[in-house]
Parts: C-alpha cells; sequence; structure tokens
C-alpha cells in the first residue's frame, strides 16, 4: 500500500507526495498556499481515479517520467525512471495503491539544530 506524504517546501507553500509501499517517491505534487488544499486535492484524486490520465515524457537525460492530469490540469509529476517497465509499475502503484492509502501530515516536523 503507498501513503500520501504532506510536507513543506522551504518556500513555504505545501506539497504532497505519493510514495510506494517501500518508501520510494512515485510522484509530487504541485504547490498548495494552504495545507488543506493538499488534503482536497489528495480525496480528489482518490476519487477520480477513472478520470485521470498519465502523460509520459522522456527527460533531456533519457529518464522517463508521467504527469498526472485530471480534468485537464496537471496535478503531480512523478519521479524519474530508468526503464519503461518502472514507469508503467510507477503508474499502476498509483490506480492500485491509491484509493487506500493513508495520509501523513509532517507539516509541523522539524529539526533543532540549535539544540
Amino acid at each position: 500500500m503507498g501513503t500520501f506524504v504532506i510536507s513543506k517546501r522551504q518556500n513555504g507553500y505545501y506539497k504532497y507526495e505519493f510514495t510506494s509501499r517501500k518508501g520510494k517517491v512515485i510522484f509530487t505534487s504541485n504547490d498548495f498556499e494552504l495545507r488543506f488544499e493538499c488534503e482536497d486535492d489528495i480525496e480528489i484524486l482518490k476519487k477520480s481515479l477513472d478520470k485521470i490520465t498519465f502523460m509520459r515524457f522522456k527527460s533531456k537525460n533519457g529518464k522517463l517520467y508521467f504527469k498526472v492530469i485530471l480534468n485537464e490540469k496537471e496535478i503531480a509529476v512523478s519521479r524519474r525512471y530508468s526503464t519503461l517497465l518502472l514507469l508503467e509499475k510507477g503508474m499502476n502503484d498509483v490506480l492500485k495503491y491509491s484509493p487506500q492509502s493513508e495520509v501523513l501530515d509532517f507539516t509541523n516536523q522539524f529539526i533543532d539544530f540549535d539544540s
């Protein structure tokens, strides 16, 4: 089963990542100004899996990746994959595991280096 992980970027915006059962990031969402927008987007994604499309791309260095499209809007970009088989597995994992995946919120997690 996968997991949705909500966190805060250094620029202050929020994002979520969908991770595999082994903890590898499959895709990362766009930025959100407010944390609850991440939660809402995750719920919409979970309920609309039959409407999402995956667009496949190849980076300049030959790595493969996909974008998750819902209602003609890009909502996430995958990590880079070395083979087409791994790319397909990543897309299948999204469809197979995201409906029952839990959501973890790490937005208040921080490391205090001054202590």
